[in-house]
Formats: C-alpha cells, structure tokens, sequence
C-alpha cells in the first residue's frame, strides 16, 4: 500500500491509513510500505528542487500525524530498526525546525531517535550516548555564535572515549563542510534529506 505524501493528497493521508487498518493491514505494513515510501519521494523531489521546504515541512507533519494515529494499532507490533542517533541542538541555540524535520524523516528511515531537543549542554550529549550505544550523533546549530559549541560536544566525545565507534554529523545553516573538517567531525549535512541519507550509507556500509 502506497501512501504518497504530497499536497494533492494530502487531505486524504489520515483517512488513507484508517482505511487500511479496517481491511486488516498491519500498523507497521503501512508504515514499511506506505509512509516510508511517500516520505522517501518527497525527499527525493526536494533534493530535485521539485519541491521547496514548504512541502518538505508540510510532508514532515503529516507523516507525524499518521503515526500518531498509527500508534494504538502499533502496540505489540515492531518496526525494523537500522540504527540509533542522539539528535539535539546546541547549547545557545534554540532554533528545532531544521532538527526536528531531520527527526521525522530519520524515524521513517527506520532509526531509532533519542531527540534532546534545544540548548542541549555536552554532557547530555555524552550521557545519552552511553546511555544508549548510539551510532550516530546529530547536531544542529543556526547560530554561527554557538559554534563553537559543536567543538565543546566533540572534545567531550573524545574525553568519554567514544569517538571511535560514533560518528558525528552536523546540521544547520551555520555549518559548512570546512567547519566540519575543522571539528573532527564526520560529515555536514546541507539539508535534512541529504543528512538521512548519509546516516542510512554509514550504517549500510558498517553492516556490510
């Protein structure tokens, strides 16, 4: 069952997935083969440039809708995990937009997501890391003023121990490639899609 996300449909999204839970279509089937799908064709026409941010961020709110809606049906049931990623923004930087889009499209990807949420402290960071044997850390920042924030998390990674089994991938308008580099980071993401993307091929090729 394809549940396309797009704004031609997109009054129809949440009657679409009730409608297949009345014909016996398992919670976790219409998130596998439906939404995941839809989303994936959204990302993939934003890195087009078919679509803007806009519809990116409208798609982003309707798969959360659909999984709210999905979750009493999803009780007993399980999604196929790929991975797990500690997201947050920041200390000094309360900016979500960017991260939170990030999230939803990660959680359809199929990883699991320990989200911080804003003006998150480097310990936090490390805790939850250890916490829960993360793979990734995703960091957001839209301040060029917290930056070196992104630094203080990454010298905390190394301080804990744990840089060698994460990697570590930045987001937000104040990042560049260069930045990136400069840190020690693994890579930066100019978009949400694009950082999904480069999640799901370290996992893919660690699995390998």
């Amino acid at each position: 069952m394809l549940i396309n996300l797009n704004l031609e449909n997109s009054n129809k999204i949440q009657e679409l997935v009730k409608e297949a839970l009345t014909k016996g279509v398992s919670a976790s089937e219409i998130i596998e083969n439906g939404l995941r799908v839809g989303l994936d064709r959204v990302g993939e026409k934003y890195e087009n440039g078919e679509y803007f941010l806009s519809e990116l961020l409208f798609a982003s709110t309707l798969m959360k809708e659909s999984l709210e809606t999905l979750a009493p049906a999803m009780i007993g049931q399980s999604l196929k995990k790929i991975g797990k990623i500690v997201l947050g923004t920041v200390r000094g930087d309360i900016h979500d937009i960017g991260k939170n889009i990030f999230k939803t499209l990660a959680t359809s990807a199929g990883f699991e997501i320990y989200d911080l949420d804003v003006d998150v402290e480097p310990r936090r960071f490390i805790e939850k890391l250890k916490e829960t044997n993360a793979e990734i850390l995703a960091m957001s920042t839209l301040l060029t003023t917290c930056l070196p924030e992104v630094t203080n998390v990454i010298e905390e990674v190394k301080k804990a121990g744990i840089r060698d089994r994460i990697k570590i991938i930045l987001g937000g308008n104040a990042v560049t490639e260069d930045f990136a580099k400069e840190t020690g980071a693994d890579a930066a993401a100019r978009s949400a899609v694009e950082g999904v993307n480069i999640c799901k091929e370290w996992i893919f090729h660690e699995k390998k």
